[in-house]
């Protein structure tokens, strides 16, 4: 049997590693950007918790979840979106003294 192509279209069995290649590319800038922030030595976890109250805006207990997140498993993601507003949310936290990265969501 012989699969061919039909109305421009490849079929399953003809896709290219350049098809493939090109998919897995258009997947990967679908997904956001990450903002987390790792455990250090340092800041006490009342102070993570307020950083993350005032750069976030998130409530008392979701900001003290996160801190106890960062505090337990040794990090936690705490914002996502565009690459511009993950570079600058890990600017605001280096500037309050916390320890972050950013990477796309996995």
């Amino acid at each position: 049997m012989r699969v061919g192509v039909v109305a421009g279209q490849l079929s399953a069995a003809q896709a290219t590693p350049e098809t493939v290649e090109v998919t897995e590319i258009l997947e990967a800038e679908d997904r956001p950007w990450v903002t987390v922030v790792w455990d250090d030595p340092v800041n006490l976890m009342h102070y993570v918790t307020y950083i993350f109250q005032k750069l976030f805006g998130y409530s008392k207990a979701k900001a003290t979840e996160l801190m106890l997140q960062v505090h337990n498993e040794g990090k936690a993601v705490v914002s996502s979106g565009s690459r511009d507003r993950m570079e600058h949310d890990v600017q605001r936290l280096h500037a309050a003294g916390l320890w972050a990265t950013m990477q796309r969501d996995q």
